[in-house]
């Protein structure tokens, strides 16, 4: 791919001049946590008002459920995936610029945020089983300290298996994914955007799953979630925090259920 950078490059020159599609990440992450803020306000005046018991999804529930899901997604997700998303724009402007063919970043955004999409529809399926079968609770977090804790076990352990540690190194390194999986035209950028979020998928997904743990509409905990997938992703030591991670997890979850 003889457009993609030298990955010895510094960062710095390479991100320079890419400040309007930085200006626009993160307005669309701003934007997805007042949304979730604004949601989880009214939810919490609406379970109290109706208090705990469990009222059967209509479609547009299930589909205001999905739409909150990916929502969360993409606020949590599009920071980790920024440095990314704007050495592809980079190299689009560059293509751009020389008169050759090129695709809007746009396009490499949306095939990323399809691939959580993908995970949102998994995750709202996921909580109307749970809720369905009384497992979870209206406000949205598991009913058993023994099953959250062993969902944080399971996390724990997941965070040391050889699937999560070749998902964080493409994660880790923005220049040789765009070196690697370069694919020409909006199909190829669609891909590639597509491409990166499955290996988001297989780095995050099990991190995503302690959203039912400790709530899916508990701000806080979503927050801290968010910010440690971005230091596994961005930190010099993001392997070792993903390792003190699983630590945790797993101890965590080992004391929820002896205890329980």
């Amino acid at each position: 791919m003889s457009d993609a950078p030298h990955p010895e490059g510094p960062l710095r020159r390479l991100l320079a001049g890419r400040m309007p599609v930085a200006a626009a990440l993160a307005g669309i992450t701003l934007v997805s946590w007042a949304y979730l803020f604004v949601l989880a306000g009214h939810m919490a005046m609406t379970m109290s008002a109706m208090g705990m018991q469990f009222t059967p999804w209509s479609p547009i529930d299930f589909a205001l459920m999905f739409a909150m899901w990916w929502i969360m997604m993409i606020g949590m997700m599009t920071p980790g995936a920024a440095p990314l998303i704007l050495i592809f724009d980079r190299i689009s402007t560059g293509r751009r610029g020389r008169g050759q063919p090129f695709v809007s970043t746009a396009v490499f955004v949306a095939g990323y945020l399809a691939a959580w999409g993908l995970f949102s529809l998994l995750a709202t399926l996921a909580q109307w089983g749970l809720e369905s079968t009384a497992l979870m609770l209206p406000m949205m977090h598991l009913t058993s300290p023994a099953i959250g804790g062993a969902v944080l076990v399971v996390a724990g352990l997941y965070q040391f298996t050889p699937l999560k540690h070749a998902c964080l190194k493409h994660c880790r390194s923005p220049f040789a994914f765009v070196m690697n999986h370069w694919r020409d035209g909006s199909g190829g950028a669609l891909r590639m955007g597509a491409g990166h979020g499955a290996y988001c998928l297989g780095c995050c997904w099990f991190l995503m799953a302690l959203l039912f743990v400790g709530g899916v509409m508990n701000l806080l905990w979503v927050a801290i979630i968010a910010g440690w997938v971005l230091a596994e992703k961005l930190f010099p030591a993001g392997e070792w925090i993903a390792r003190i991670g699983g630590v945790l997890m797993t101890g965590t979850g080992l004391y929820l259920m002896l205890t329980a």
